[in-house]
């Protein structure tokens, strides 16, 4: 293990990785515009500031996976589908990192 991993923890995609080829809901909660400026294969474009209307699409997933630019935005987004009862949900972070995940 590398001096800074050791101190910052190491990315372990494992869970990650299990739920995408489980078929996870793959969702970027970035801006329209920036989704399309390029996503993930296969995902869903629910900006965070509609995450709160859109719970719907969320019930009844396996696995969900968020996502963003940073990881900062799908961490919020994460927490809101928590708080709202949504189970099962992986911040992925960067659409970069879920993207290197995906098959």
């Amino acid at each position: 293990m590398g001096f800074l991993s050791a101190i910052f923890g190491s990315k372990d995609n494992t869970q990650l990785k299990e739920a995408i080829e489980g078929g996870a809901f793959l969702v970027d909660v970035r801006s329209s515009g920036e989704f399309a400026s390029g996503s993930v294969k296969g995902a869903v474009n629910i900006p965070l500031d509609k995450i709160g209307s859109q719970l719907t699409k969320f019930k009844g997933k396996k696995n969900i996976v968020v996502f963003c630019q940073s990881g900062n935005r799908s961490g919020q987004a994460k927490s809101i589908l928590e708080k709202n009862g949504v189970q099962n949900v992986i911040n992925g972070g960067s659409w970069s990192n879920v993207n290197q995940c995906v098959g």
